[in-house]
């Protein structure tokens, strides 16, 4: 099986759209939280989200272009571009486009779009819904157009599996290269659901912080004052390359892709069951080849919700065994906020510079510990720190479980 490596990473997020900005924001445990500016949100429970608020979608694609994309895929693309800018990679100059493929996933998909859409049929009637609106919102188009932008000929596919979405991309990308059906894979998520029906239906679900008067202070996994989760948006994007593909070119490489693992709850539509995240874990450990407490670092799911983080330290502590108290966890959620699809390749990236840099980025805002999340959540502030293998988990609604390891490039 080919080995498999990370050369180019792409982000576009709230705490920033180029890797050195938005590194420094994450160690520098900044919170990208802020008030909704996007819509009247005066009326919503929830007011509060890890909003972009100055994203250009013309320094990638032409206004015309641009006009045709939903903002999510408007994201995908930028992450995208971003990417393979860092891996110096020109698809249709540098390298065989039937053997370049993408895999940029989305959770929801074109949820702008769809309600556009939705109150031009009610207010002017079906005759003036857009020709565009089917191919801006479904959530595929985000893989699609990133390839027609790129020139990426090769498997082309797109995972819809909540806010797993990224990590199942990564992942399923990773497969392919390590079985030979693609040199590289453009992969990850892109999410834009700050919108007024998105919001109002998570704050329906009674998922969310209502901490609206400290937005930078309302993701707090861990933390036994947590009250829900916060909304975030944007991508990220890693382009995966086989080791003897990326060495040929003289690629910089960042990590190695080691393991892959996935599961599903069979257990209830919102309510996440430890035991499946748990397997995940164990299934992407026995793939790397790995003993448990090889691990040093884990980006945990945490997304600041009463239940999830409890049923998450419960999972790594059955995965991991007595390791789990060793291990450095963090859930860098408490500062992008939760891009949903986005997530898992938000984290991937942070992963890939966790390993790259020898830093691990703190949990911001655990001032009151859950006596019931009892393990290492690096408290508030960055940890220098040798990292040789980071695991990322992402689990959605759905029961959906995925998880990725990474490891210190070694020729």
């Amino acid at each position: 099986m080919n080995r498999v490596v990370i050369t180019g990473m792409g982000v576009v997020t709230a705490l920033g759209q180029e890797l050195e900005t938005f590194w420094g924001n994450l160690t520098n445990g900044k919170s990208g939280v802020s008030m909704i500016e996007n819509f009247d949100v005066s009326e919503y429970p929830t007011r509060i989200a890890a909003e972009i608020k100055d994203f250009d979608i013309e320094q990638y694609v032409d206004r015309k272009e641009a006009r045709r994309m939903d903002r999510f895929v408007q994201f995908a693309v930028a992450g995208s571009l971003n990417a393979l800018k860092d891996a110096k990679l020109d698809v249709k100059v540098d390298t065989d486009p039937e053997r370049v493929g993408v895999s940029v996933g989305s959770g929801i998909g074109g949820l702008s779009t769809w309600e556009e859409q939705h109150r031009t049929l009610l207010e002017k009637g079906p005759k003036r819904v857009s020709p565009f609106f089917i191919p801006m919102m479904i959530a595929n188009m985000a893989s699609g157009q990133v390839s027609m932008i790129t020139g990426a000929k090769g498997p082309n596919s797109t995972a819809v599996t909540a806010c797993a979405t990224g990590t199942h991309s990564i992942g399923d990308s990773f497969k392919m290269i390590q079985r030979g059906d693609a040199d590289v894979m453009i992969c990850g998520g892109a999410e834009a659901t700050i919108t007024p029906i998105g919001v109002a239906g998570f704050c329906a679900l009674r998922a969310m912080s209502t901490r609206n008067d400290e937005p930078h202070k309302a993701s707090r996994p861990f933390d036994v004052d947590r009250d829900g989760f916060v909304m975030g948006e944007g991508a990220g994007v890693l382009i995966l390359e086989s080791l003897e593909h990326a060495q040929k070119r003289g690629a910089r490489i960042y990590a190695e892709v080691i393991g892959y693992g996935m599961s599903g709850d069979a257990y209830h539509m919102t309510d996440p069951d430890p035991d499946g995240a748990a397997r995940c874990m164990a299934k992407a450990i026995k793939d790397a080849g790995i003993a448990p407490d090889a691990v040093d670092y884990i980006n945990a799911h945490g997304t600041s919700t009463p239940v999830g983080d409890k049923s998450e330290t419960t999972a790594i502590k059955k995965a991991l065994g007595e390791h789990a108290f060793k291990v450095a966890v963090s859930s860098t959620k408490s500062m992008t906020g939760h891009l949903l699809g986005a997530a898992g390749g938000v984290e991937a990236v942070i992963c890939g510079l966790t390993i790259a840099n020898g830093k691990i980025a703190p949990t911001i805002n655990i001032d009151n510990q859950d006596p019931e999340c009892d393990l290492d959540y690096v408290p508030n502030t960055a940890r220098d720190a040798k990292v040789n293998i980071a695991m990322s988990n992402s689990f959605g609604f759905g029961g959906h479980n995925a998880t990725i390891i990474m490891k210190r490039f070694e020729a």
